[in-house]
């Protein structure tokens, strides 16, 4: 390792129940090595199973990964809360998507019975619900909105993504998260939420699709780049904090 690229490294907590038949989680080692390679964007990872990721203090983000049903639900709600009012980049795809949309309506809009279909089938109104057709293996169109970090983290207004999920946010439930700060960026053809983020925060996105599947792996999707751009940025800040204090 280079003395830049030494400069340039961060540590980032992987939260999800690592399994070899999930293909986002086989990515991520491919993907790590593409961001030291290409973007000079070293992170040293830890797998965090979710029946541990009560407390993620001292990382310099934090990214919950798809394959639910996890193993604690409220493990990766925690993970997601100190993401969020600690100041710690954060990434949620797929199942992580739709936790932090769990996570903000439980936490911030005081919806104490918001659950999951999938954890909680016998609820009478689900935040997060089955979706009308299934997404498995999908790809399609996402345009970001104008001025968003979305925007800016994709690079571009529109792209296409992939999907691999039966879950998603049931509409009548999106006016409160919005009204309470949660900024609903990304869309599909038909107007469905695929993106969120929390504007105010140093870096805060979820995305129903999942980046990791972007290509063969090998050039990271922009999101995972900026993901890694932040956290690189979060963990230079502390360094130079740490060295004023001593």
């Amino acid at each position: 390792m280079t003395t830049a690229q030494t400069a340039q490294t961060a540590r980032i907590a992987l939260v999800g129940d690592r399994s070899p038949h999930v293909k986002s989680h086989i990515r991520i080692p491919l993907l790590l090595d593409a961001l030291a390679a290409r973007d000079g964007l070293v992170l040293d990872a830890y797998w965090i199973p979710t029946g541990e990721a009560g407390a993620l203090r001292g990382f310099d983000a934090v990214w919950v990964l798809p394959g639910s049903p996890y193993a604690s639900e409220s493990g990766v709600l925690a993970a997601i809360r100190t993401a969020r009012e600690e100041g710690i980049p954060f990434l949620g795809t797929c199942g992580g998507f739709q936790h932090t949309l769990l996570e903000y309506a439980r936490t911030v809009c005081g919806l104490a019975d918001a659950s999951h279909a999938e954890n909680d089938p016998d609820a009478t109104d689900p935040l997060i619900t089955p979706l009308a057709c299934s997404l498995v293996g999908h790809q399609g169109l996402v345009r970001a909105e104008p001025g968003s970090l979305a925007e800016s983290a994709l690079g571009a207004e529109r792209s296409t993504e992939h999907y691999h999920c039966n879950y998603g946010p049931a509409p009548r439930h999106l006016p409160t998260l919005a009204a309470h700060g949660l900024r609903l960026s990304g869309h599909d053809e038909d107007g469905q939420v695929r993106i969120a983020e929390l504007p105010g925060h140093p870096f805060f996105l979820a995305t129903l699709f999942q980046p990791e599947l972007h290509g063969d792996g090998t050039v990271p999707h922009p999101i995972v780049r900026a993901l890694a751009a932040a956290a690189v940025t979060h963990a230079t800040t502390a360094r130079r904090a740490a060295a004023l204090a001593e």
